[in-house]
């Protein structure tokens, strides 16, 4: 009887010395979105596509002007010499929309390497942030895949995460 004490008690006593993990839960949709440098990434990206769009609409309006004067000349041309200037058109036009294709595509790719290396650096931060706050786990979550059914408020970094990522960038 006075061994299952002692065990009992030697239990207790190292139940008691086990460090408490400390778990934290940030929801990423809400630290990426609304993270200051991800709205500016998006903001000169808009200023860009806006820009190409100008652009790709001038180059249509003078591609439509250069058509319609091709379909005059055509119709006072023989019907080869015709084809020959409707061809050109088909050629430039197709070589057109490429050009803005693969400029769209550049912008495009752009911007998705941008979000990725800022998304990167949002772990990071949470990572860094975690162990010197001495964190056991931090776990993420948002709409799309709700890892975290239930946190307490407590529990709840993503207001700080995003306070202390804007705080930084501010200071970059």
């Amino acid at each position: 009887m006075k061994n299952i004490i002692y065990v009992f008690g030697l239990l207790l006593v190292l139940t008691s010395c086990q460090k408490e993990k400390k778990i934290g839960f940030v929801n990423n949709g809400d630290v990426i979105n609304e993270y200051q440098e991800k709205k500016d990434v998006e903001q000169k990206f808009q200023v860009k596509e806006a820009a190409f769009q100008k652009r790709a609409d001038s180059i249509s309006q003078a591609f439509q002007l250069e058509v319609q004067k091709t379909q005059i000349t055509a119709r006072s041309s023989s019907q080869k010499k015709a084809q020959e200037l409707m061809q050109g058109l088909q050629e430039k036009q197709q070589v057109l929309q490429q050009q803005m294709q693969f400029e769209q595509q550049q912008i495009t790719q752009a911007f998705q390497t941008e979000i990725d290396s800022l998304i990167i650096k949002v772990k990071d931060f949470v990572k860094d942030y975690g162990k010197t706050n001495n964190y056991t786990y931090i776990l993420g979550t948002s709409d799309a895949a709700a890892s975290v059914l239930y946190g307490t408020e407590e529990n709840d970094l993503t207001q700080t995460i995003l306070d202390a990522l804007n705080e930084e960038y501010k200071t970059e």
